[in-house]
């Protein structure tokens, strides 16, 4: 075992209600408690959009008591990586941070059939990002 500390990742999107919830539950479920998780809104909804706990919940993930959280530079500085999802320049950029914007369809408004195949496409990139990480902090 390493004294590094665990790596750490912030998803954002605008309403932090669907898609950046959706990987923040991923995340926190695949990584064991090995990855610090972290998700914000630039523009915070009101609750998490209710397709998407229920498309969660599918898979095993509850994600019924999470609410929106504001998007804070603080938040972003804290994390080795953000992620994005459809925020744009909302987000705050800091020098030595790795960014990458994740092109996902929103699932606000649509019926479960539509939320499915993002909370898959979400899973996948999620998968890949994990595996990423703690390549990293092991290595």
């Amino acid at each position: 075992m390493t004294d590094q500390p665990r790596p750490s990742v912030i998803f954002v999107c605008v309403h932090n209600a669907g898609r950046s919830q959706m990987a923040a539950g991923f995340m926190t479920a695949l990584s064991g408690g090995a990855v610090e998780v972290r998700s914000a809104g630039s523009a915070p909804a009101a609750s998490i959009n209710p397709v998407a706990v229920q498309a969660m919940a599918e898979v095993g993930i509850d994600l019924s008591a999470e609410t929106p959280k504001v998007l804070s530079p603080a938040a972003v500085q804290a994390s080795d990586a953000v992620i994005t999802m459809g925020c744009g320049d909302a987000c705050p950029y800091y020098p030595g941070k790795r960014y990458e914007d994740w092109v996902l369809e929103d699932p606000a408004g649509q019926g479960i059939e539509a939320v499915r195949p993002i909370r898959d496409e979400i899973r996948g990139r999620v998968e890949a990002l994990l595996a990423d990480l703690l390549g990293d902090a092991r290595g």
